[in-house]
């Protein structure tokens, strides 16, 4: 809890604590997963609670696949074009700990009851996680900012392209249970 709260206060040293402390990379997993799925739960509307749990479960599934290969990017585009000294655990515990802000995704199941509340604090909290998330992987990479932003671009790119896929694959899920169960 102690590191949660020094991500949200911006205290940048514990990106450097959890970046050598090989057994956060657990802690750092379950974050990700964690957030992920209350992420999700927050993105999606309560018609039918099965179907609701069943969704964000898959959202957060790509989720962490794209978080996951987003931070190899992160340490490829790192390590070969920049020649930073990092490896794929180091970028999943930094940025891991940086992912806490999107816990914020949470806010949109109250969205109907107050949304010109919850709109406003979910947008702070986006712009909050990425200052994060570029702090954090300066940190773990101990690149100039530039270098840094067009890593963390790069990794972005690709966690986008892999949350789009999956939206598309639970779409098309949800067409094929819709027209077997006869929702059409």
């Amino acid at each position: 809890m102690d590191r949660i709260i020094k991500a949200f206060t911006f205290k940048t040293e514990v990106y450097a604590e959890v970046e050598s402390d090989t057994s956060f990379t657990t802690t750092a997993w379950i974050i990700v997963a964690v957030v992920s799925f209350l992420n999700a739960l927050g993105a999606s509307s309560i018609d039918n609670v099965l179907n609701w749990l069943l969704g964000a479960l898959g959202s957060a599934i790509f989720a962490i696949i794209g978080f996951a290969i987003a931070a190899f990017v992160i340490d490829l585009v790192g390590r070969s074009v920049f020649k930073a000294e990092s490896s794929f655990n180091e970028i999943v515990r930094t940025v891991g700990l940086a992912y806490v802000w999107q816990i914020f995704g949470l806010l949109g199941i109250f969205g109907l009851f107050l949304a010109c509340i919850t709109g406003p604090i979910k947008v702070i909290a986006g712009i909050l996680w990425v200052i994060a998330a570029f702090i954090a992987v300066k940190e773990a990479l101990d690149l100039e900012w530039l270098q840094t932003i067009i890593t963390v671009v790069i990794g972005w790119i690709a966690f986008f392209v892999v949350v789009v896929i999956g939206g598309f694959i639970l779409g098309a899920i949800g067409l094929a249970g819709a027209a077997i169960f006869g929702a059409f």
